[in-house]
């Protein structure tokens, strides 16, 4: 008897633990889902600029038989010749993806209080640490999550574009299909996504997110004055620009994540490779999510005592 009243115990205790665990991580589930639906710029921009891009791989396409029967070898020069446009997308994907994080930390915390929408989520059981957690995710990961799928899906149609054009014009697909590594592009554009440009330049997504729940008004000027300020001060004080390089370098996600043979190479390139052990036991890494948890702790006291503008 005792030993089915101790099963029934420890089988209401295992419920409980997993209902604690599915409400504990609801919130931020639906938190998450809560910026995506408010800032649809997040995924609408990226797509605006693959299509834009699309609509000019079309049209160049005029050219790739020409390019396609003047090569002298399918190795290094073909990737050169036509995987070109491939790079470009990836490189666009990168640059949309620090754009689109740029703008949306540092109206994330700022645009609820504009409009005064904090007082209705203020209301709802969810927690000032959840509601800028899941604002901190955006930039770490659901952006770049969204622009790799959508540089991915992007060169698959380019793909299928550039082979039906060179079968119309009675040229070989095979080299197209079997000289271009696309898996690897897909794991280098994947991986630089998420350590050189949601991971390295976390530390300032989150420095936006804290100036976006303090000022009033102009946040990206009030984010950039005492960058300024610190970097003009140590010019006069010392003749060095270490300061302004190292935020600058964070920002364009310029980070040893990868090895360059040779060094002028695209990341998404054969010739790159990762290189993640340099990249987890670099200083600026650790230094810079050291500041973005003292950011983000600095946001969420602010969110719990500022209201509406």
């Amino acid at each position: 008897m005792n030993t089915h009243s101790d099963a029934i115990s420890n089988s209401i205790d295992v419920q409980n633990v997993s209902v604690a665990a599915v409400s504990g991580t609801r919130p931020l589930y639906w938190s998450i889902r809560r910026e995506l639906w408010e800032n649809r710029f997040l995924y609408i921009g990226p797509l605006a600029v693959a299509g834009i891009f699309l609509l000019g791989f079309l049209i160049s396409m005029v050219h790739l038989p020409s390019k396609v029967r003047g090569l002298t070898a399918l190795g290094l020069e073909y990737h050169a010749a036509v995987a070109v446009p491939y790079d470009f997308i990836a490189g666009l994907m990168m640059l949309t993806t620090i754009l689109v994080s740029l703008f949306y930390s540092a109206d994330a915390l700022h645009g609820e209080r504009s409009d005064r929408s904090i007082l209705f989520w203020k209301s709802l059981p969810v927690s000032d640490f959840t509601a800028v957690f899941a604002k901190a995710m955006v930039p770490l990961l659901v952006v770049p999550l969204i622009c790799f799928v959508i540089a991915v899906a992007t060169q698959w149609i380019m793909l299928v574009i550039s082979s039906l054009v060179l079968l119309a014009s009675g040229l070989s697909v095979s080299a197209l299909w079997t000289r271009i590594s696309f898996l690897h592009m897909s794991l280098m554009l994947l991986y630089h996504l998420l350590t050189a440009h949601a991971l390295w330049p976390f530390p300032i997504y989150c420095w936006l997110l804290l100036v976006s729940g303090w000022a009033r008004r102009a946040v990206f000027l009030w984010a950039a004055l005492p960058l300024v300020a610190i970097a003009a001060l140590e010019q006069i004080a010392f003749r060095t620009w270490y300061f302004a390089m190292t935020v600058g370098r964070h920002l364009i996600g310029d980070t040893p994540a990868v090895s360059y043979t040779p060094p002028t190479v695209f990341p998404t390139n054969p010739m790159t490779h990762m290189t993640p052990l340099p990249f987890l036991s670099s200083t600026g890494l650790w230094v810079g999510l050291a500041l973005a948890a003292a950011f983000l702790a600095a946001a969420v006291r602010l969110r719990r005592q500022h209201g509406p503008v």
